[in-house]
């Protein structure tokens, strides 16, 4: 049994509501249930924090350093393209982790492009809204169980 924890940056607090011609009609809390559920299916447990704070979000990672969290979903929302501050804390925490976004980013505005993340990450999952998440979960319990 692992501990498995997302993290979810600004604004996707929105879900459902905001832009649901990109983000989708998906509430955080429909998704979270879905994730949660999958774990306890593969005899995981789940945690998930949403934070519009930056130093929260930091927060959340130094403590997962002690906690026993084995893996994370990570989608920072719009701190994936500003944070350095976020990178440095998730590489102190040294779990192994998946990038996730709802919308395709490289379709986007060219400020999206990029990510502080991607490259330290496990895998990236961009554009296919909330079945992504899902994606990713199987993904990191398949890694979990290789272990």
């Amino acid at each position: 049994m692992a501990s498995i924890l997302a993290l979810h940056g600004p604004n996707l607090n929105l879900l459902g509501q905001r832009e649901p011609h990109i983000y989708g009609y998906d509430t955080l809390d429909d998704i979270n249930a879905r994730l949660s559920a999958q774990c306890t299916d593969a005899g995981h447990t789940f945690s998930a924090l949403q934070s519009n704070s930056e130093a929260d979000l930091i927060a959340r990672l130094h403590l997962a350093r002690t906690d026993g969290t084995a893996f994370m979903l990570v989608n920072f929302g719009g701190f994936t393209h500003t944070s350095i501050a976020l990178r440095d804390a998730i590489l102190a925490s040294e779990i192994p982790f998946i990038e996730v976004h709802l919308s395709n980013l490289h379709s986007r505005e060219a400020f999206r492009h990029k990510s502080y993340f991607s490259d330290i990450a496990v895998g990236v999952i961009v554009g296919l809204g909330a079945q992504g998440y899902e994606l990713a979960l199987q993904a990191a319990c398949k890694k979990l169980a290789s272990n």
